[in-house]
């Protein structure tokens, strides 16, 4: 049995806390706002990431740590920061092994396609910046690190440009408006899969400090929507995209900035996750199902 800290109990870092919890390890998992919790083995301890010396207190002893944790997504550019600093002063104070739960934005809106785990980062967002900053911080630390990177997300409780923007419409059956080429393909991550990859590369024997890309299935929005409203046994609304002024007059200004990510396929190659950590995607149909499962 090992020790293990999940920082961040939004929906990957209670299911990765839960897949540890169900192999009979002892896990802490933490946050601001932690909440109830009734997951085997899983201790809830309200902490804040930011403060390293709290943090230390927790993790000692820990075989490695989950950063799992969110900032407001439109103050990731300050926010952030202090979350990543504070874990990886804590990691590096218990010397234990550190998981990066990240994403896609740093590889900036020029990189080639199908994206690569080891493709240079370079950002063109200010969220993309963020996010390369906070992993060269992780990097840099003197215990191994490892990032996740995933897509957007599917799955029950995630919170994503697909879920705050379309998944409303379609499940009140209305006319819905996304982002972007809707006939592109794109490539979408669950995050119970998430979690299977977290655990899976915290257990990585090979070289650290190297990425991973999670196991994604591929839809352009338009299916997706199809998808979703076919399993909620109707026929899919009337379909858009919403226009730059649109996003600009309904005060989507976090999006605008990233909707580069929908206006050509997005393609990721997790060929490398699938082989040395043995994680593969879960069907497009277990995602869209687990993610209206308060709908069905």
């Amino acid at each position: 049995m090992s020790f293990y800290v999940v920082v961040g109990a939004g929906p990957v870092g209670r299911e990765t806390a839960r897949l540890l919890g169900e192999e009979g390890h002892d896990v802490v998992l933490t946050s601001r706002s932690v909440g109830s919790n009734a997951l085997q083995n899983v201790r809830a301890i309200q902490a804040d990431a930011t403060d390293a010396s709290e943090l230390s207190r927790i993790c000692r002893g820990a075989d490695a740590i989950f950063m799992c944790a969110m900032a407001t997504y439109h103050r990731w550019p300050t926010d952030f920061f202090p979350i990543i600093d504070g874990t990886v002063r804590a990691v590096e104070a218990v010397g234990a092994k550190l998981i990066v739960l990240g994403n896609l934005y740093g590889y900036g809106e020029n990189a080639d396609s199908p994206l690569r785990s080891d493709l240079p980062l370079d950002p063109t967002s200010k969220k993309g910046t963020a996010r390369t900053i906070m992993w060269q911080r992780a990097a840099r630390a003197n215990v191994p690190a490892i990032e996740v990177r995933s897509s957007d997300y599917l799955g029950h409780g995630a919170i994503s440009y697909f879920s705050l923007v379309a998944l409303p419409s379609i499940i009140e059956g209305k006319p819905t408006a996304f982002i972007g080429d809707l006939d592109a393909t794109h490539a979408w991550t669950f995050t119970k899969d998430v979690a299977k990859t977290l655990v899976a590369a915290s257990r990585y024997t090979g070289e650290w400090r190297r990425a991973f890309h999670v196991p994604s299935q591929y839809a352009s929005p338009r299916e997706l929507i199809q998808k979703i409203a076919a399993m909620l046994g109707r026929e899919a609304s009337e379909t858009r995209s919403y226009s730059v002024p649109e996003m600009e007059a309904l005060g989507m200004h976090e999006l605008i900035e990233m909707s580069y990510l929908f206006e050509s396929p997005l393609l990721v190659d997790s060929s490398d996750a699938e082989a040395l950590l043995g994680v593969k995607a879960s069907s497009l149909e277990e995602m869209i199902a687990d993610t209206l499962l308060d709908h069905l």
